[in-house]
Formats: C-alpha cells, structure tokens, sequence
C-alpha cells in the first residue's frame, strides 16, 4: 500500500497568523500519526511563513512513523536537516519568495550541487528524494547524482483530471516505470485531493508515497481530522 504523509505546513500557517501556538503544531502531527498517517512533512521556508526551524527540531521529537523535511539546499536547510536527522529529505528547486513550489528540478542544470548535497546526507544515513516532473532526461538525470527516490510533481496531473480523468495519470506512470528502471523509488505531490488520488495511486506503479497537505487540511476543517486522514488512506487502499 502507498504510504501517506500529511504536510502539516497550513496548520503552522493558521498558527502564526494569530501568534502564539495554537493551533499546536506538534500535538497535531502527534495526532495525525495516531489517526493513521504514515509520515508527517514539513516544507520550512526562509521567512519563516509557516513552518520554522524550531518547529522542525520539535516535530523530530514526536515524528516516530517517517518524518519528511522538504526545501531548498541552501546551507542553513542542509545544517538543520543533518541537524535533525528525518528520515526522508525532499529537495525542492523553489526560491525564497514562491507561495508554493510550482515546478520540479531541472536536474542536468543543477548537477554539480545536487550530487554534493545528496552526498551530505547520503553520508548523514537520510534518505534523499529530488521533486521533479515527468521528463525522462531529469528523471535519469536525478539517479545519476545520487538521488535515492523522486517526488512527482502532480499539478498538471490535477488539472488534466478534472477534464479526462484517470487518463491525465498516464504521463506519470510512464515516468514511475522510468524511475523504477532507474533504481529511483517513487513518491508524488501537489494538489492530490479527494476527488483524484484514487485513480492516481491505481495508474502509477511503484508508487511508494503520497506527500499531501492543502487539500487534507482543508478537508480537516469540515470532515473532522481523524476521518480526513482515513479518507486519504482509504484512496490509497487497493479494491478487493
């Protein structure tokens, strides 16, 4: 079964714009691997929008299923990241003013740096993941600098499903087949939602994870965050 991993970056967010720490970050990741999550993501930024470093040193204590720290490898995020030790860290080509990561790596432009940051925490015993779009280049690209697994970027993917349907999930598996012969594994995200991820996770092969946030929160506010949680499992559930 695909494992789920809940991006807790929205609940920062509601957090800081009222100050103090409710709602609390941390007893809400808790909560979210209680419910069944198999992961928590964080995606800390450099202003500090929503998730911050010290949020990540404080999720590392309470994180016991997979904890995911995704952004870009400037110095700061690779020292707090070898600081804190996750088990998956998930390098993201976005600059500092971006309200939300809106493309993947092109991996052959950014070779050089991508190998030596990779290496780093290759040698810290972090699983290294590189966000990245269904081109077979970048793909092939992505295993020859060290990367462990890919993350999909599954935008486009959204879009197309509310037009055609499961067919907009071929371009993605396509790129997982490329991935698995690769020796990559395969995790997705990026506007995944209810109405999408079951015929997402039934078209894409190998598919090892689902990094979902925005759209989980969100179902949270009206469904309650144990059965939103529940919703996204049951999506990712093989039919008998």
């Amino acid at each position: 079964m695909t494992r789920l991993s809940v991006n807790v970056n929205k609940i920062a967010t509601l957090r800081n714009a009222r100050g103090g720490q409710e709602p609390n970050v941390v007893e809400a990741a808790k909560r979210i691997q209680a419910f069944g999550a198999d992961g928590i993501t964080v995606h800390p930024r450099p202003d500090a929008r929503h998730i911050t470093y010290q949020d990540v040193h404080d999720l590392r204590e309470v994180v016991h299923t997979e904890f995911n720290v995704e952004g870009y490898p400037s110095d700061d995020f690779v020292k707090l990241v070898c600081d804190a030790k996750p088990e998956q860290v998930t390098l993201v080509p976005d600059p500092p003013h971006v309200l939300t990561s809106n493309a993947g790596w092109t991996v052959t432009d950014h070779a050089d740096l991508l190998k030596n940051v990779l290496a780093v925490f290759k040698a810290e015993g972090i699983r290294t993941s590189l966000f990245i779009e269904t081109d077979e280049a970048q793909i092939h690209a992505a295993a020859a600098v060290g990367a462990e697994r890919i993350e999909l970027y599954t935008e486009s993917f959204a879009v197309q499903h509310a037009a055609i349907g499961k067919a907009a999930s071929q371009p993605f598996a396509q790129a997982a087949i490329w991935a698995h012969e690769a020796g990559l594994g395969v995790n997705a995200g990026h506007d995944l939602n209810l109405q999408n991820l079951r015929d997402f996770a039934e078209s894409v092969p190998h598919l090892a994870e689902v990094s979902i946030g925005h759209a989980l929160i969100a179902d949270a506010l009206y469904l309650g965050m144990s059965n939103a949680v529940a919703q996204y499992r049951a999506c990712l559930t093989p039919r008998a």
